[in-house]
């Protein structure tokens, strides 16, 4: 049975961790010729992104580490 001190400290770790992930909005999607993008914005900066990108942004990678450029006025 696991140490009541190990467990909240295990949770702890996962909620400040969850606080530290930076916040990913969709702020609009779009379908066409079968490929999917979504207009995302990430720490006050918007991106064109695909899935893929949205899943990484989503788990806490960061635009930067991905060399994502924002998308101009649209």
């Amino acid at each position: 049975m696991p140490h009541p001190v190990t467990s909240q400290n295990s949770k702890r770790a996962a909620v400040r961790k969850a606080l530290d992930r930076h916040k990913v909005y969709i702020t609009a999607q779009r379908f066409s010729g079968g490929t999917y993008e979504a207009r995302v914005l990430v720490d006050d900066e918007v991106y064109w992104v695909d899935e893929l990108r949205l899943s990484q942004l989503q788990s806490g990678i960061s635009p930067s580490e991905l060399e994502l450029v924002p998308a101009g006025d649209d």
